[in-house]
């Protein structure tokens, strides 16, 4: 019995291909980890937060990137600043745009970070088209062409590149 005891206990000892094994399942272990870190990283980047918020925007005539960024909350924010700037777009800022949104402020112009969402609706009889300064939007408002609709929705919006 003594020699059979012995025998089991040396059969399961770990061999050498047994250590290969090991370091072949902790390879494969590091790089299901790896391959799932970027599948999450890829995830996050559908949310307005950091990079995943960039977004073009014109201001007179020229395109700009802007990182946008939904605030919980709107309503403190719309009634205790009066100085909100205003960025015009077709759709919710949260979805795919049917035409770049246009910005009213830039650094150095009046710029606050503070931005309320005004959607434009094309006016039926008028040609969906591109514009490209809020000058243009409030006369296309004015000569009918459009309706501009405020929401309650304010962003957080900084300018983070220009064209």
């Amino acid at each position: 019995m003594k020699n059979s005891l012995a025998k089991i206990c040396k059969d399961n000892e770990p061999t050498k291909s047994d250590s290969k094994v090991r370091r072949y399942a902790a390879r494969v272990m590091i790089a299901a980890l790896f391959l799932l870190f970027c599948w999450s990283a890829g995830q996050a980047q559908g949310n307005m937060n950091g990079h995943g918020g960039q977004m073009p925007a014109y201001y007179d005539g020229d395109l700009f990137t802007v990182n946008m960024k939904e605030m919980p909350n709107s309503d403190p924010l719309l009634a205790n600043n009066k100085s909100i700037n205003t960025i015009y777009a077709t759709n919710d800022l949260d979805e795919e745009q049917d035409f770049i949104p246009v910005i009213d402020a830039i650094q150095g112009e009046g710029f606050n970070p503070l931005w309320r969402q005004v959607l434009i609706v094309f006016n039926e009889g008028f040609t969906p088209r591109q514009f490209t300064s809020d000058e243009e939007v409030l006369d296309a408002a004015e000569a009918g062409e459009i309706t501009l609709v405020e929401t309650d929705e304010v962003y957080r919006c900084s300018v983070v590149g220009g064209h």
